[in-house]
């Protein structure tokens, strides 16, 4: 979905919004674990990825894996997901500040001071949630073995 359709959809959405971001480009379990972590902080959960173009800025020439379309596809495929927004930025801070989300959610490899958009979301009342990483999942290390079998 666009931003302006996210935006809408913002509009019509009932009870608290939880937000969460990523690249989500293998789903795995660590994936599944922080979604459904966020979806449980709120009464719906929009999930902002980022384009194909913004992960090869962060991740290099090799990534994504998967296209945005499809990545999208997978993720609003899940119960625990009710809207998905891909944005072109490196960061989601147009996103934030656009959906104003009640619950900001990362995953445990940030500190809440390296959060983009947590002083935005506190700042109107809502709050930030840390989820612990599950152990043994990383979609880097997963890509790694895949190519070390070839």
């Amino acid at each position: 979905m666009s931003l302006g359709g996210a935006v809408a959809w913002r509009r019509a959405a009932t009870g608290r919004v939880a937000f969460t971001n990523g690249v989500f480009d293998l789903l795995h379990p660590g994936h599944v674990d922080l979604l459904a972590a966020a979806r449980a902080t709120g009464d719906q959960l929009v999930v902002g990825i980022n384009s194909d173009d913004s992960v090869r800025r962060l991740k290099g020439p090799g990534r994504p894996v998967r296209s945005d379309a499809d990545r999208a596809y997978v993720l609003a495929a899940l119960e625990c997901v009710d809207a998905v927004v891909v944005f072109p930025e490196d960061t989601p801070l147009a996103i934030i500040r656009a959906l104003r989300p009640d619950v900001l959610i990362k995953g445990g490899d940030y500190a809440p001071a390296d959060v983009v958009g947590r002083a935005d979301v506190e700042g109107w009342g809502g709050r930030l949630v840390i989820v612990p990483l599950t152990a043994g999942h990383s979609t880097t290390n997963l890509i790694d073995s895949l190519r070390e079998r070839t």
